[in-house]
């Protein structure tokens, strides 16, 4: 007797509806493939709501697994953009970025439209693999497809091109947007601090104030960023100043912005004072207040810093913290106690070294004349050194040489003339090497050698911060139109350092 089609209706409603009831209550992969496993069971595989909440569970949930949502769609004949939009999502925010452009061509190829919720998410995997001529593909079929006026797209797009160093890209996207949010002012802004274009990012913020757009937290942390890379500190303190009047909550994001930027500016104490009036920090908070102390020569207190960090928090260190660490052991001419934190690092807390680690031990040995024992370290280095651990070798060489070093000397300088045959510091330092030890023939014949080679050295440069405004200065540069300025404001300096030591 056949059965009636209300029965049969009433039979594939109920066990959809189980399925979706066990999709709810699923807490792991291995429940999902139970579940997958009775919808193929039940007939409903080909369901496309089913297969959405499958895709969606295995690619953003926080069990998710990539694969199994891959194969899924791969198997699928009834797919639909939405759920290929999630796995792009999934690959773009997992630790392979690069697979998501591998789905979005997939999509690509059987005729699945895509739409303003696939590129931004393509556009951010791309960022993360820094792969700028498959964003640039991306960013052509955008234009095709006439999406290039969506804001979302375009904020993606600015941030895509800052990631792979492209600033002049992300400022020419940015420029001819017609829709603007603060989203969008944070991402050029963004795309210029990252690229050292600091000037560039203070000079968007003036006009999003001037366009009337209110700065949130992330726009203060951005341009507390720009002002610890100019080590700006008035200005900092004005951002500082708007974080109080806005009663903006100074949370983790904000509180280490603001001890970085007045460490990296030079006002240790008052980083130290925003740092101690933090209810909440984190390992990125500790690292900068460690390596403020550290780079301004209170190793004493960078050092105790990270001794309470161990012994009072339940946050563990990561690699800026014992570069932080080292570089204070450096300062103090700590060597034992240099070795005993660099072995800590990978031993006890399983950070693998760095090479900026791998220099601020060479730093640690050439700063306390331990030349020997820096150039065994550099060779028995498990990686490849760079210039800059020879570069630093070499300064000790010039400083601390003494009987029975200068063969080291010799054979630092031939390494790194070899890896940097025309990088005028290298000669610089040689020549001057030479010229110390009284080698005034080869001296002569490494300058020789710049003047017929057009190399000359990058002229010195510092700077001065005095009300409110930042004085750049370069060796050599003699206009008398700023002479006749530098006098005076050297002048006032020396008598605003006075009055400060006096009160």
């Amino acid at each position: 007797m056949a059965v009636p089609s209300k029965i049969c209706n009433q039979n594939f409603v109920s066990k959809k509806h189980k399925c979706l009831v066990f999709l709810t209550l699923c807490s792991s992969i291995k429940h999902l493939s139970q579940i997958h496993a009775q919808i193929l069971i039940s007939n409903l595989h080909q369901d496309s709501f089913l297969l959405t909440e499958l895709v969606r569970f295995s690619s953003l949930s926080p069990f998710k697994n990539l694969t199994y949502a891959h194969s899924l769609l791969i198997n699928s004949l009834n797919s639909t953009p939405s759920t290929w939009n999630m796995l792009i999502r999934g690959y773009a925010s997992s630790d392979s970025p690069q697979n998501a452009t591998w789905v979005h061509k997939e999509m690509r190829k059987r005729g699945l439209k895509r739409n303003k919720l696939t590129y931004p998410f393509v556009l951010k995997a791309c960022s993360g693999a820094e792969a700028l001529e498959e964003g640039r593909q991306v960013h052509g079929e955008i234009v095709k497809h006439g999406l290039d006026d969506d804001v979302y797209v375009n904020n993606n797009l600015v941030h895509f091109y800052g990631c792979c160093k492209k600033i002049m890209d992300a400022k020419k996207v940015f420029d001819e947007m017609w829709e603007r949010t603060v989203v969008s002012w944070n991402a050029v802004i963004t795309a210029c601090v990252e690229n050292f274009c600091v000037v560039d990012a203070l000079g968007y913020f003036v006009k999003m104030r001037d366009s009337g757009f209110v700065m949130d937290e992330t726009t203060m942390v951005i341009m507390l960023s720009a002002c610890a890379e100019l080590g700006f500190l008035s200005l900092g303190r004005l951002f500082h100043l708007q974080i109080i009047r806005r009663v903006l909550v100074l949370n983790i994001q904000l509180g280490t912005a603001l001890v970085d930027m007045y460490a990296k500016s030079g006002d240790v104490r008052y980083a130290g004072l925003v740092f101690q009036r933090m209810k909440d920090k984190n390992v990125w908070t500790w690292s900068a207040m460690i390596l403020g102390f550290a780079q301004h020569g209170f190793a004493k207190e960078a050092l105790e810093l990270f001794t309470e960090m161990k012994r009072s928090s339940c946050i563990r260190p990561n690699y800026v913290t014992f570069l932080g660490v080292l570089c204070a052991c450096s300062h103090a001419g700590l060597v034992d106690d240099g070795f005993q934190y660099f072995h800590e690092m990978e031993d006890v807390h399983g950070i693998k070294p760095m090479m900026n680690h791998y220099g601020a031990m060479v730093d640690i040995l050439g700063r306390a004349g331990r030349l020997k024992d820096a150039y065994t370290f550099i060779n028995n280095m498990p990686i490849e050194p760079d210039p800059v651990l020879w570069r630093t070798l070499l300064s000790a060489c010039s400083v601390h040489s003494v009987n029975g070093t200068d063969d080291i000397g010799d054979k630092v300088k031939k390494r790194l003339l070899e890896l940097e045959p025309r990088r005028t510091g290298n000669l610089v330092i040689v020549a001057n090497m030479y010229a110390e030890s009284g080698m005034w023939d080869r001296a002569a014949n490494v300058r020789r050698f710049m003047r017929d080679g057009g190399l000359k050295k990058m002229a010195g440069e510092s700077c001065i911060e005095l009300n409110g405004s930042v004085y750049q200065f370069f060796s050599g540069y003699d206009s008398q139109f700023y002479f006749n300025d530098i006098y005076p404001l050297l002048d006032t300096l020396i008598i605003h350092t006075k009055m400060i030591s006096l009160s």
